[in-house]
């Protein structure tokens, strides 16, 4: 988004007892939201991507984010909503939600409940504009407290996940370099849902053996010809099949799960917590990423009622800097599965955060989500 453009949306604003001046944007790049603890900051920023991204439904080179800050008595929390087109959210959607909480009237950042049930009152929708509050809200709280969040949850670093690579649809010659790439992982994430769909598994083949998962994107449209690619995909040493078919498909889909010899696992059709009771019975598991359910807070929860309804759960991202990467990396111990390579996916990341060593998820012992925020 252009600054004027931004700039316009911000406006003149009185919020709480401070005056914004939009003028503040452009000497800082950022907009200011001032209490007498608490003050919101956010601004814009685009991840450049090292390949083209191309799935069943859209390719690009970019992904917009909006990055927010919370400083509560000098201690700064860092926050992330990223915000892939195809998914309706936009610099200027984000913009325009922010603009619109008001901290002041919470005197206490520990008050997560009240204070999150307040930002997603706000307005329907904007998930990821949410999500980026409460990662930074749980990031300021990790630091006021000293420490990681992952021993808040009271959970073992130690049991984090092998996480995937993502290899999105492309031609052989890409698709083998992209692999070459990715040696230091030991699973592979394939995009398929295109014409080409046997093609990219052999390809792969053709220069690995390592465990493949497989996101259709929505992009199979008819249930026997799923059930069909399932049956060949499980000769080729694949572990699960995300979303195959459209996420408006319930009845196909509880069809398909009762023949399929892999874990059919929901993504598109799982946003939200409500979401998690309408997938039993209907997908082996989901796939839970905090840009969809509005943050960790949500997140957490729906591992919790995902694992009461005896589903596999599977952590995701989007492209991703590292501070939402790490954020979501804190849940992973919970988790059976985690594809969490949106900053590997990048060239422009902001923040040092949580590792992938040998392809292991691998956290850090700094308070908060664990990231430091590059000069």
């Amino acid at each position: 988004m252009k600054r004027r453009e931004f700039l316009k949306i911000a406006g003149f604003t009185v919020f709480g007892s401070t005056f914004i001046n939009p003028v503040s944007y452009i000497n800082s790049k950022s907009i200011t939201r001032s209490t007498s603890k608490m003050k919101l900051r956010f601004y814009p920023y685009t991840l450049e991507l090292k390949h083209v991204f191309t799935v069943a439904t859209a390719s690009r080179r970019t992904t917009p984010v909006m990055m927010t800050e919370i400083e509560y008595e000098g201690v700064v929390g860092y926050g992330e909503a990223s915000m892939p087109p195809y998914l309706g959210e936009s610099h200027q959607t984000a913009a325009d939600f922010l603009s619109k909480v008001d901290l002041s009237q919470f005197d206490d950042p520990f008050k997560t409940e009240e204070i999150l049930a307040y930002i997603d009152s706000i307005a329907p929708g904007n998930p990821a504009a949410k999500a980026s509050v409460d990662i930074a809200l749980h990031d300021l709280i990790g630091k006021l407290i000293g420490q990681p969040w992952y021993k808040l949850y009271g959970l073992a670093p130690e049991k984090t996940p092998y996480t995937s690579f993502t290899i999105g649809i492309d031609k052989p010659d890409v698709v083998r370099q992209k692999v070459k790439e990715a040696e230091k992982f030991k699973i592979l994430k394939v995009k398929l849902g295109l014409d080409n769909d046997k093609e990219m598994i052999e390809t792969i083949r053709s220069v690995t053996d390592k465990p493949l998962r497989c996101d259709v994107n929505q992009g199979w449209k008819d249930k026997e010809y799923a059930l069909r690619m399932i049956e060949w995909l499980a000769t080729k040493n694949v572990e699960l099949i995300e979303q195959p078919m459209p996420k408006e498909w319930i009845d196909e889909h509880a069809w398909l799960k009762e023949r399929s010899p892999l874990p059919i696992i929901g993504d598109e059709a799982v946003q939200r917590l409500k979401d998690i009771r309408k997938a039993h019975g209907v997908y082996h598991g989901v796939n839970i990423k905090l840009m969809k359910c509005t943050g960790m807070r949500e997140a957490y929860k729906s591992i919790i009622l995902a694992r009461a309804f005896d589903m596999k759960v599977m952590i995701g991202c989007m492209t991703e800097t590292s501070c939402a990467i790490s954020a979501a990396a804190h849940l992973s111990p919970l988790v059976d599965w985690a594809d969490l390579d949106g900053a590997e996916l990048i060239s422009n990341d902001l923040f040092d955060g949580v590792k992938i060593i040998d392809g292991k998820v691998t956290l850090n012992n700094r308070p908060g989500i664990g990231i430091i925020k590059k000069q």
